[in-house]
């Protein structure tokens, strides 16, 4: 059953938030024009806001709690991590949910007329915010946001229990144990990039042939091409006769043809290893680094932990907004609980391996 008035707290809490969040960026941006669409965007939530809570009221709800201080403070630790521009492609992204979920509302409550017109002129604004942060970030691709959070959550996990393990083992020798850290971490890093790169340039490769194969048949059978047009719209879920008057309407077009026969990408695959490695060189960083400059590995392993948590909640706030996960913080404890478990384990197998091969140090 619909929720409404669980749904319409979500929204005021979640447009209130946005007011904040936009008011602060009004007043920290650089860009002139940057910050006075945030300083606009910061009154439209408000108004938006302002409805859900009318909207309450008038079924006998006052909201209450407002904006919450953790969503502020975690936005703006996430955009000091990742700079502006790679910020707006995250607020982007979360538009492009917002807008989603308020059509399903949209859809199923029970409302007024008035009421669903003001809905609707919130879902153009929000689809108006979502094209501004597009036409407006000159961001990474989003493949490439890919590669960094794959990236730096690999070397995160990896090598916490791989310091961790080695913990147990060397509890005196932190400076061993960084060292160690700091070579698998490189040696993983490269293994990564050229995996990345291996993987981008194989898949251009594809589709290289396949297109190359559908130019070849295109200009030795048009009905054939024609086909495989009709069998390519027909497995994507369009009904063979619209797929068919398509390819009788593009059927002497052979670009249109090509293009929705196959799946572009742009990515480049020097691009995506140096990302990929690089993000695993800074996700290396957050375990290791504490083992040179502590004094006990198990010091060491301590503050390893807690730089390691705060990098996985970063990574799982990334991963959410990214996915359209509105529950961020189930995402965070998901990924910290699993990447300490893990060095948790690590640290009793290297205990283990301590016992067994009788080394101390």
């Amino acid at each position: 059953m619909f929720d409404e008035i669980s749904a319409a707290l979500s929204f005021y809490k979640e447009e209130t938030n946005a007011a904040k969040l936009y008011g602060y960026l009004s007043k920290v941006e650089k860009d002139e024009e940057l910050r006075k669409n945030f300083y606009e965007l910061c009154q439209i939530e408000t108004a938006h806001a302002n409805f859900w809570r009318k909207f309450l009221e008038k079924r006998g709800h006052t909201p209450s709690g407002g904006s919450s201080s953790f969503a502020l403070t975690w936005s703006k630790i996430i955009r000091a991590i990742l700079g502006p521009k790679l910020y707006l492609s995250i607020l982007e992204m979360t538009e492009s949910l917002s807008t989603e979920t308020y059509y399903k509302f949209l859809q199923f409550a029970e409302m007024s007329e008035d009421e669903r017109k003001v809905l609707k002129k919130i879902i153009e604004d929000e689809l108006d915010h979502e094209s501004l942060f597009e036409n407006q970030q000159s961001a990474l691709p989003v493949g490439n946001i890919r590669d960094f959070i794959m990236g730096m959550n690999d070397g995160l996990v990896e090598l916490l229990g791989a310091v961790t393990g080695l913990s147990a083992v060397y509890p005196n020798n932190p400076l061993f144990v960084g060292i160690n850290g700091l070579v698998v971490g490189l040696a993983g890093a490269l293994s990564m990039a050229i995996g990345s790169f291996i993987s981008v340039r194989s898949q251009r490769q594809v589709n290289e042939g396949v297109k190359k194969k559908l130019e070849l048949l295109f200009g030795v059978s048009k009905d054939r091409a024609k086909k495989e047009l009709i069998d390519k719209l027909t497995e994507s879920g369009l009904p063979e006769d619209v797929g068919k008057e398509v390819a009788d309407k593009i059927g002497e077009n052979h670009e249109s043809m090509v293009s929705l026969l196959v799946e572009e990408s742009n990515e480049n695959e020097i691009k995506s290893a140096i990302f990929t490695g690089i993000a695993y060189i800074i996700g290396v960083g957050f375990p290791v680094i504490p083992y040179f400059i502590m004094g006990s590995s198990f010091a060491a392993l301590g503050l390893s932990a807690l730089l390691a948590a705060l990098a996985l909640a970063s990574v799982a706030t990334i991963v959410s907004v990214t996915a359209g996960n509105p529950n961020i913080k189930g995402k965070i404890a998901e990924m910290v609980i699993t990447g300490l478990g893990a060095a948790a384990i690590s640290y009793v197998f290297g205990l283990l391996v301590q016992n067994v091969f009788g080394i101390s140090a």
